[in-house]
């Protein structure tokens, strides 16, 4: 039996694509390599969520989920992301991650919710990779 040749990895084609919103052709560039499969929008302008835009929305989403919820549980960020972005397709909510995150350790900070990882609370500012949000006091 020949030995298996392992196959190229493809790259991705780097056309252009029309943005959702306003529908101008944006092109690919070095910046939006890594994110060029999920790119939709040629702006923050037009994805809807510009920085800080959202965050009230994020803050009260985090503490509605956490509210309801029993005592003792806890809810992942991206859970108040879909209540926010919606929960139509991934593309809808991923990029509303990193502000939950951040209004996550704003919550923190004004001792609403506390941010665990491996079932302990942890430093939101140094936490890395997955976490819970949970309700308490430190």
């Amino acid at each position: 039996m020949p030995d298996r040749v392992r196959k190229r990895e493809r790259e991705t084609p780097k056309k252009e694509k029309l943005c959702r919103t306003c529908g101008k052709a944006f092109a690919w560039s070095v910046a939006r390599a890594k994110d060029w499969d999920l790119a939709k929008y040629c702006s923050q302008e037009c994805s809807g969520y510009a920085k800080g835009e959202k965050a009230a929305e994020l803050e009260a989403a985090i503490l509605k989920l956490l509210a309801e919820c029993g005592p003792g549980e806890t809810i992942c960020p991206s859970d108040a992301a879909k209540l926010v972005g919606g929960i139509g397709s991934r593309r809808d909510w991923e990029g509303l991650m990193q502000p939950a995150r951040e209004a996550a350790r704003r919550l923190v900070k004004a001792r609403k919710i506390v941010v665990m990882q491996n079932g302990r609370v942890v430093d939101a500012e140094i936490a890395k990779g997955a976490i819970r949000l949970g309700l308490g006091l430190r």
